[in-house]
């Protein structure tokens, strides 16, 4: 089980990273995007009752920034979570807690990590199924914690009723 300031300094460091990863995306990475993608349109398409349909259209630059900036925002989401963790950890700690901050850090890898090299490279698979399995691992992550916070308030519960009638006079 990895210790609360393990998950606090790990929290801290993605936390970090995520501000860094944006500062990337804001100033450098949309004029290489564009230079790289110049003229190239990304098409959104969906199924429509049997023909495949494009409901959206934008200059694949746009889109690679977008979905790059998508990964630092939830990689700093992800981090504030396992300072969560970690802070929680360091006050009842759990093996759900611990459950939960493996899964934000395995979901980051997947989904912030995907997306990054989804971006910089446009190799489609990585965004087809590593991305989504990321999620999905964020979702476990966020699952486990309220796991993890909803024992930790049943016994406290029992506890203060354990106390509560043992402090009561007996007849």
């Amino acid at each position: 089980m990895l210790c609360d300031r393990c998950w606090l300094m790990i929290g801290g460091l993605l936390a970090g990273l995520a501000v860094a990863a944006g500062a990337f995306a804001a100033h450098g990475l949309d004029r290489h995007f564009h230079q790289k993608y110049a003229g190239m349109q990304y098409e959104k398409k969906v199924n429509i009752v049997g023909l495949e349909t494009v409901v959206s259209s934008m200059p694949l630059a746009q889109k690679l920034l977008a979905d790059f900036k998508t990964g630092a925002e939830y990689q700093m989401y992800h981090g504030l979570a396992l300072l969560a963790v970690g802070f929680l950890a360091a006050t009842r700690p759990s093996k759900r807690l611990t459950f939960a901050g493996c899964c934000f850090l395995a979901g980051w890898f997947g989904f912030s990590g995907g997306l990054y090299v989804y971006t910089l490279t446009n190799v489609k698979w990585i965004g087809i199924i590593v991305v989504p399995i990321g999620g999905v691992l964020f979702l476990v992550g966020w699952g486990a914690f309220i796991a993890a916070v909803g024992a930790r308030s049943r016994n406290v519960q029992q506890l203060t009723q354990l106390n509560t009638s043992s402090a009561a006079p007996h007849r």
